[in-house]
């Protein structure tokens, strides 16, 4: 990994992400002037963490920082910029969206890009940036440089990509990761009704992730959904539907198990599509 300093860093955000990134970047040296966040509490916990000013007020932002870095949940980003922007329009402006395209700051500065860490995060779990890719874009070959040289000095697997296929990857990442969590949670909610724990699908959650190090993802799926077992197939549905019953009152949690046997048809016939294929 490249080592490079930038003296001036104001972090925009103060969530999952900006504090991962924000951690990344003070333990690789990088000066963080200022947090801002919209909530005094989240500014001032990630400020105190990184040796910065927060601040809950955007025209307290410095106006001469090297690089802006905007972490913001993307629905936030677009109705925000105007305000970030003004009197900073020569100054460079990064966001770390997936799905959001790099010319969104194109009315309003000159310099911009984007420095997308491919990760899950959590503010209560830090993770090294050693080895998590990071895809970059910018509008000029210069300011491409430079979000290279900030990103190389965090991670060794910088990849430039522009907006739409960025956009494509982060549905699939969806796909790998938030869905994935959702079966978790789905498998946690299960095993709840017999109050067996949810540790003890740790060493199948970590072979089964384990595995596509080694082989493509359709090689590494087993299971009764592939091999078209209809008889086990049948006899989960009817487990759920039977769980779904257990409790005559319609709660949100009878309705979650109701549909829960509707998402493990759909998934077993997919997974039988899919090997088909």
């Amino acid at each position: 990994m490249q080592q490079i300093q930038f003296q001036k860093i104001i972090l925009i955000g103060a969530g999952n992400l900006a504090t991962n990134l924000g951690m990344a970047l003070f333990k690789a040296g990088h000066t963080i002037n200022q947090v801002y966040s919209r909530t005094k509490e989240s500014a001032e916990t990630l400020a105190e963490k990184l040796h910065a000013q927060p601040t809950t007020d955007i025209g307290k932002l410095a106006s001469n920082a090297d690089i802006y870095i905007v972490a913001l949940k993307d629905n936030v980003i677009a109705s925000l910029l105007p305000a970030l922007t003004k009197g900073r329009e020569d100054r460079l402006f990064v966001h770390t969206a997936g799905s959001m395209p790099a010319d969104i700051f194109k009315p309003y500065v000159k310099q911009y890009g984007v420095l997308y860490p491919m990760q899950t995060f959590s503010k209560t779990r830090l993770v090294s940036f050693e080895h998590i890719p990071c895809f970059i874009e910018a509008n000029t070959p210069h300011t491409l440089q430079t979000i290279q040289q900030l990103a190389s000095s965090l991670s060794d697997k910088v990849i430039e990509l522009p907006s739409e296929k960025r956009k494509l990857l982060h549905l699939a990442a969806v796909f790998a990761c938030n869905f994935s969590n959702l079966c978790y949670h789905l498998a946690d909610k299960v095993l709840a009704t017999e109050n067996i724990p949810f540790d003890v699908m740790l060493p199948l959650i970590d072979e089964t992730a384990q595995k596509v190090h080694d082989m493509p993802p359709a090689m590494a799926q087993t299971g009764p959904a592939i091999r078209y077992d209809r008889n086990v197939i049948d006899k989960h549905i009817d487990m759920l539907a039977n769980m779904a019953s257990i409790n005559p009152n319609t709660s949100s949690s009878t309705h979650q198990l109701a549909s829960l046997a509707d998402f493990y048809q759909i998934a077993s016939n997919l997974i039988h599509q899919l090997s088909t294929t």
